[in-house]
Parts: C-alpha cells; sequence; structure tokens
C-alpha cells in the first residue's frame, strides 16, 4: 500500500510538471476550441473589410474618402495579414478594369482559364505587381507618406511575419494555425474567388461588355464582392447592391463609418426613373440611357427574350446545315453580345444564321444600333439625341410587338 501511494505521489509530481509545461506552451488567451474558430474568422472577416473598403472602393475607384484614422487602420492591418501594398494593389485592379477580358487583364478566366485564375490568382498578382510600367500608369493617387515608403512598402513581407508572432504568443501552438487561414483567405477568394468564379460563373444583373457575374446575392463572406456584375457596371459607386434582394455588407460598413463621420461616400449608382408623361425621347432620356446603358441592354434582352427563343426554335427545324450545335449554342450569347469582339469565323456564322430569320436580323441589327448610340463619343448630344428618337421610331414600326413595347418604355427613361 505504502508503495502504491509512493508511485501515485511521483505520477502525480510528473502530471504537476507536465501540466506546468503546457501551461508555458500556451499562449497569453486560453480560449475554448470555439473561440478560436470564431477569433479566426473574425480576423480574417476585417482583412476582407480592409481589402472592399480601404484598397478597392477607396484606394481604387475613390468611390468614398476616409478619415485618416480609419485608412492608417485599414494600411496596418493589410500589412499584418496579407503583405500587399496599396500602390500595387490599386494599379492592378485599375488594370483589370481597363483592360477587362484582354489579352492584358492581370486575371482573367476568360484568356487564363478558370483553373488558373482560381488556384494560382495570387501568382498571377505577384507577376503583374513586377511590372513597371503598370504600377506608373494606373498607380496614381496612391499613400507615398514616411509609413509606406519606409516600412509597408519597404518591408512588406515582414508584416505577416510579425503577425505569425503575435498569433503564438497569444494563442500558442494553435496561432500558427489561425495565422495560416488568414494567410490563406485573401489569396483564395479575393484573388481566386472574385478573379475567377466572378467572370465566370452567377447571375448578371447588367449587359456589361465583360464576363463579370454576380456570385450570390447575400454579399457576407467576402464583404459586398460576391456581387461582382453590379461593381462592373457601375465601377465608382461605393454601393454593389443593386437589386432590393442584395446584401452588400462592405455598404452597411461604410454607412456605419459614414454614422460616425470616419467616411465620406463620394458617388453611388444612379436610379433609373421613369416618366410616364413623355411622349418622345429628350436629352434627359439620352443622358438617362446613356448612364444606365447596362441596364438598357439587360432590359432589352430581357423584354425579347421569348422572342429570341421561339425564333431560335424555328430557325434551327429549318436549318439546312450551315450551323452545327456548337454554333447553335453560341448563337444565343452572339445574339446578346457586341458585334466587336466577335472573330471573322463567328461573324460569318452569325450571319449566315440571321439570314433564315427577318425578326432576329432585325432584333440584332437593333440592339447594335442602341449600343452604337453611347460609343459615338464624337458626335453632339443633339446629333446622338436624332439618333436615339430615329431607332425608337423604327423599333415601334417594327411589327415585332416586344420590340415596340420596350421602344415606348424607353422614353420614358429620366
Amino acid at each position: 500500500m505504502g508503495a502504491g501511494q509512493g508511485i501515485i505521489v511521483r505520477l502525480s509530481d510528473k502530471f504537476i510538471i507536465f501540466h506546468k509545461d503546457m501551461q508555458m506552451l500556451s499562449g497569453i488567451l486560453d480560449l475554448p476550441w470555439w473561440g478560436y474558430v470564431v477569433t479566426t474568422l473574425v480576423f480574417t472577416h476585417i482583412t476582407i473589410v480592409s481589402v472592399t473598403i480601404y484598397l478597392h472602393r477607396h484606394s481604387a475607384h475613390r468611390a468614398l474618402d476616409l478619415s485618416p484614422i480609419v485608412s492608417h487602420f485599414f494600411r496596418f492591418w493589410l500589412w499584418l495579414t496579407t503583405g500587399m501594398v496599396t500602390k500595387e494593389w490599386t494599379a492592378i485592379h485599375r488594370k483589370h478594369h481597363a483592360k477587362v477580358e484582354t489579352a492584358d487583364d492581370p486575371h482573367s478566366p476568360i484568356v487564363e482559364g478558370i483553373n488558373k485564375v482560381m488556384w494560382e490568382g495570387s501568382e498571377l498578382y505577384r507577376a503583374e505587381s513586377k511590372n513597371l510600367e503598370t504600377l506608373d500608369k494606373y498607380g496614381h493617387g496612391t499613400p507615398d507618406d514616411w509609413l509606406e515608403r519606409n516600412l509597408y512598402s519597404r518591408f512588406s513581407w515582414q508584416g505577416v511575419a510579425v503577425m505569425l508572432i503575435l498569433d503564438m504568443l497569444l494563442f500558442g501552438p494553435i496561432g500558427i494555425t489561425m495565422w495560416a487561414v488568414q494567410m490563406l483567405w485573401i489569396p483564395f477568394f479575393a484573388a481566386g474567388v472574385i478573379n475567377g468564379i466572378g467572370h465566370y460563373w452567377g447571375y448578371r444583373n447588367f449587359a456589361c461588355e465583360d464576363a463579370s457575374t454576380n456570385i450570390v446575392p447575400f454579399g457576407i463572406l467576402i464583404g459586398g464582392e460576391e456581387l461582382h456584375n453590379n461593381h462592373h457596371a457601375y465601377g465608382s459607386s461605393a454601393k454593389f447592391s443593386a437589386k432590393w434582394y442584395e446584401f452588400d455588407i462592405g455598404w452597411m460598413y461604410i454607412r456605419m463609418l459614414q454614422a460616425l463621420k470616419l467616411a465620406q461616400v463620394r458617388r453611388v449608382a444612379p436610379k433609373l426613373t421613369m416618366d410616364t408623361s413623355k411622349l418622345a425621347p429628350d436629352l434627359v432620356t439620352l443622358q438617362a440611357v446613356i448612364t444606365h446603358r447596362y441596364a438598357v441592354l439587360t432590359s432589352y434582352a430581357r423584354s425579347l427574350k421569348t422572342t429570341y427563343r421561339t425564333e431560335l426554335a424555328a430557325l434551327r427545324e429549318r436549318s439546312t446545315g450551315a450551323l452545327d450545335g456548337e454554333s447553335f449554342r453560341r448563337l444565343k450569347q452572339w445574339l446578346h453580345s457586341d458585334a466587336k469582339p466577335l472573330g471573322d469565323g463567328e461573324r460569318a456564322k452569325i450571319e449566315s444564321a440571321l439570314a433564315g430569320s427577318k425578326v432576329l436580323h432585325t432584333i440584332y441589327a437593333m440592339r447594335q444600333e442602341l449600343a452604337s448610340v453611347w460609343e459615338r463619343s464624337t458626335e453632339s448630344r443633339e446629333q446622338l439625341l436624332t439618333r436615339l428618337q430615329d431607332w425608337c421610331r423604327r423599333a415601334e414600326a417594327s411589327g415585332i410587338p416586344p420590340l415596340a413595347a420596350f421602344s415606348k418604355d424607353l422614353r420614358k427613361f429620366a
């Protein structure tokens, strides 16, 4: 019995020593397992908010102004959690908008492929960040103070090392895992999901000239960046949501900062209004059509959706083999797109198909003419108005009821 008690005592002593060693390995904060998960999600969410509000809406698009306190906090947090430099991110994103879906786009899945952008988006970012021409041309107006020159830009990667040390001091060994999640969050969700899926899959509110999409209507996980098509339609808007059922959490935070007088919104997407008393397009109508051009083209496609389907089905039934199955599948896309990007082969196929349907030929030609109203920058407002009025007259005399109805609605834009 005594020997047994001695063994228990010795084992207890060893357990106490072992327990003390474990305490030494733990961090300053002792949290339950779910506490570490919540803390990690909060940290990554702050990073997402920093990207969407500071880098994207404030720095790249100047859609809002931020107070120095908020701006410096975001810069410091991004230095700790991403190592991204404001000028580099801003320049690359501006170039993306200027060269979207072309060979010069830094990260287009249409050009590079969805797998490349989805899984190697951060590599594409780093490669473009070394392009001095991009930084010089698109990086204007970004911070160039002492902190930027001597800390954030000069020691960009050291920030994430500081974050690793802080995570380990605060949370112990589990802090390494928390840090790893923080480091992977932006490269995957921002560089991969937004730049990849946001130009590949989803729904579209606006018929932009690019392939941008809204991934989901609830912009929470990525700070509102999920509403990517809305953003490309109105790039300088501080608010990304456009429909009543869409939610942009980034906009919610901006409104909170604005209420605290820590932010000032400069621009939001204009709202389209209708004047039912109008009998003919005027200069106000012209301005509304130009401002809401992507919404106009979307409305055009929706108004004529049934007509498109009926005519395409009839065209396929009487097809003589001029179009193969793949061409028919792409014909619908071609009918809703601008003619300029089409190659010679695609142009020939669509012209061949349209020759077999007078209705399709009319609504396709009318779409291209409507788009040309805001593309003719060399013409005066009066000339553009004459062109728009003539378009409405011919649309209403086309004998295609949905086209005539769309024109009558277009006249009421205000």
